[in-house]
């Protein structure tokens, strides 16, 4: 997709010692210690994520709580990951041949995480058939069996874009939707790593761990992987959408026009993704032209996203009118009710997830300008995002709290994302802020 030479070129000194299926696996292991983090910090500001995404709360005292239980499996995701990744320094020395005919071994890897993840607990308890207390394979591995099945059945259900009833836990399929928008470049790599590993070049030199090879399989299909975690949410928008058409219609429901404006919102990373193909391999003269179309639909992608972010999934006035003018009672752009940190905090979050946001549709294409090439530097961009993604969990969880826990009769509550005392979908005013404004909506927490 990055329009990369052959596979057998000589590989970047990053790739060398950081292979690109490594890298695929380290943001995954990551990805897991920072939903801990998430988990632990917001159980500190009592806020009980379990209740929100509908997960069974502890029924003993002695049991652990959910970050620590997630911290565990990250320290087992971790320590595998260590070893194979000290085993393949030690056989490779960064030496371009054995680098690329010790693929095998990172391949081996993100097999092995594919089945801690979701591989039933019962298939592992036989294949190490230690049964009793003190030596069972769940103990010793420190596997969240509960969570992990929650998981599988959450991937399965969202994979085709498929949404729970709020009772059931619909704010957690959101969540975990969109946290795979932020994954669709290393869902994108661990094609490629893929796709690499089972169909090595003519020349028979090229593997997993070669450079790069962003067109393997087809020019199409690194798109179309791209484009996946949007259409799932997109999906997801209508579904919600179509719920409200056919309930009841109320003041407090609406018509259901906000949910229209979110799929909105995911699909405007296709034409990113579209034009930055349609640029590869194209005339000069087209070639400037869709790189215009692609500069648009950049700017289009991260604003809107950006707007929807500090607006609606976190439910901030920066964007309204009104509550910027009646603000007397909480911080400029902000509200009452500020959970996470102090308003310092806030408008850092902003301005972080601003440019963020403009950095990660660049990436979303492939396009880096004279960094286009290095590894590293797409490596570092997908990172960005990770962490872009993980602090926006804190205010999204936050939000989700205060509009469940401000009950059903609040003026002013946003209940995209289901609600523990009631749900009250949105607004029947397409983008306007939510009724009431800011009266009412927050309560001081001095």
């Amino acid at each position: 997709m990055d329009g990369d030479p052959a596979v057998g070129s000589e590989l970047d000194s990053f790739s060398l010692t950081f292979p690109l299926p490594y890298r695929v696996a380290f943001i995954v292991v990551l990805a897991v210690w920072a939903w801990g983090v998430n988990l632990h910090y917001l159980h500190l500001i009592k806020i009980d994520v379990p209740a929100l995404i509908r997960y069974p709360g502890r029924s003993s005292p002695h049991h652990p709580p959910h970050h620590l239980s997630t911290y565990r499996f990250a320290t087992v995701l971790t320590s595998v990951y260590a070893f194979s990744l000290l085993v393949f320094w030690a056989f490779t020395h960064r030496n371009p041949t054995l680098v690329i005919a010790w693929d095998w071994l990172p391949i081996a890897y993100l097999a092995v995480l594919l089945a801690l993840f979701v591989v039933p607990s019962s298939f592992l308890g036989w294949v190490l058939p230690n049964k009793n207390s003190s030596s069972n394979p769940h103990h010793l591995l420190h596997l969240p069996s509960s969570g992990r099945a929650r998981l599988r059945s959450m991937l399965k259900r969202i994979a085709v874009g498929g949404l729970a009833e709020a009772q059931d836990g619909k704010f957690g399929d959101i969540l975990l939707a969109d946290v795979a928008t932020s994954y669709a470049k290393v869902l994108a790599d661990l094609y490629v790593a893929l796709c690499m590993f089972l169909r090595p070049d003519e020349r028979g030199d090229g593997g997993a761990t070669a450079r790069p090879d962003r067109a393997c399989g087809g020019t199409l299909v690194v798109p179309l992987v791209l484009a996946a975690p949007s259409a799932i949410r997109l999906r997801q928008c209508l579904i919600e959408y179509g719920r409200v058409r056919r309930g009841p219609l109320s003041r407090e429901s609406g018509w259901g026009g906000q949910h229209l404006a979110n799929a909105l919102k995911y699909a405007t990373a296709f034409p990113v993704i579209v034009f930055a193909a349609l640029q590869r391999d194209r005339s000069s003269d087209d070639s400037r032209s869709y790189f215009n179309a692609w500069v648009v639909a950049c700017a289009v992608n991260s604003l809107y996203s950006f707007y929807w972010d500090v607006a609606k999934d976190w439910d901030l006035t920066l964007f309204d009118g009104q509550a910027l003018r009646s603000a007397l009672s909480h911080p400029f752009g902000l509200r009452r009710r500020l959970h996470v940190g102090p308003p310092a905090l806030y408008y850092a979050v902003i301005a972080l997830d601003l440019l963020l946001r403009c950095t990660w549709s660049v990436k979303l294409s492939g396009r880096l300008g004279p960094y286009a090439d290095a590894e590293g530097a797409l490596f570092a961009v997908e990172f960005l995002e990770v962490f872009r993604r993980w602090v926006w969990i804190f205010f999204r969880v936050e939000t989700e709290w205060i509009r469940s826990t401000s009950g059903p009769a609040a003026p002013g509550m946003n209940g995209s994302g289901g609600g523990l005392l009631g749900t009250i979908e949105e607004n029947s005013v397409l983008l306007s802020d939510f009724e009431g404004g800011d009266l009412g909506k927050y309560e001081d927490e001095d």
